[in-house]
C-alpha cells in the first residue's frame, strides 16, 4: 500500500515560498536530529530557520506534519542525487558502485538521516515503511532490468534490493557516522567484491 499524507499541505508556488519551506525543513532536520521528535519544538525550528513562528503555519499544520514532510524530503533528495549520479551508466556493477558512493556522501552531508528515519518508526509507522518501500521500488526495478539483460544472476529482485540496502545502511553507520569520515576505499573494495560475487552470472 502506498503512503499518502493524512494532512492537507499546500505546496508554495513562488520561489520565495519554496525557499522558506526548505529552510524550515532544513531547520527541522537539525532540530529533530539533535533533540529527537518528542523534545523538539516548533519554536526551535522557526528560530533555527530564521522565520517568525506564525510563518511556520503557512507551510505546515503541526510538528508531526513537518516531521513526515522531512522524511519525504530526505527520501526525495537522496533518490534524486543517486539517480543523477548513475544517469547514463549501463553496467549494473558500476551503477551499484556509483550509487553506494552517492549514498555514503549523502549520509556524510546529512548526518541526522539515520536518527530521523529511525524515529519515524515510532512517530509515524506509515511514513517509516513508505521511506524504505519507496527506496526499494526503484532499486528493484533497476535490478530486474539488469537481470533481463543478463548482467546479473536471476534472483528475487525485491529481496536482493533489501539485502543491498541493508549493506549500505550498516556500512554507512559503521564508517561514515561512527568514524565521521567518508567510506574508506578498502571497505568499498571489499563491499563491491562481495556484491560482485553474489550477483555474478554463472
Amino acid at each position: 500500500m502506498s503512503y499518502s499524507p493524512r494532512r492537507s499541505i499546500t505546496q508554495p508556488t513562488t520561489p520565495h515560498g519554496q525557499q522558506t519551506r526548505q529552510r524550515l525543513l532544513d531547520a527541522a532536520e537539525a532540530v529533530f536530529g539533535e533533540k529527537g521528535y518528542d523534545r523538539a519544538s516548533i519554536a526551535e525550528i522557526t528560530q533555527r530557520a530564521g522565520v517568525a513562528q506564525g510563518t511556520f503555519y503557512i507551510y505546515f499544520p503541526d510538528k508531526k506534519a513537518t516531521f513526515v514532510e522531512l522524511v519525504k524530503d530526505l527520501s526525495h533528495r537522496l533518490r534524486s542525487e543517486i539517480a543523477q549520479a548513475v544517469a547514463g551508466l549501463n553496467d549494473r556493477l558500476e551503477i551499484e558502485r556509483t550509487g553506494f558512493r552517492t549514498f555514503f556522501a549523502f549520509v556524510h552531508n546529512h548526518r541526522d538521516l539515520y536518527k530521523i528515519v529511525r524515529q519515524a518508526e515510532f512517530v509515524d509507522q506509515e511514513v517509516y515503511r513508505w521511506y524504505y518501500r519507496h527506496l526499494a521500488e526503484g532499486y528493484t526495478a533497476g535490478l530486474k532490468q539488469a537481470m533481463d539483460k543478463g548482467q546479473i544472476r536471476p534472483l528475487d529482485a525485491e529481496c536482493l534490493a533489501y539485502c543491498l540496502m541493508g549493506i549500505g545502511d550498516f556500512l554507512g553507520a559503521r564508517y561514515v557516522l561512527w568514524d565521521g569520515d567518508h567510506l574508506p576505499e578498502e571497505v568499498m573494495a571489499t563491499m563491491m567484491e562481495f556484491i560482485q560475487r553474489g550477483m555474478a552470472v554463472g
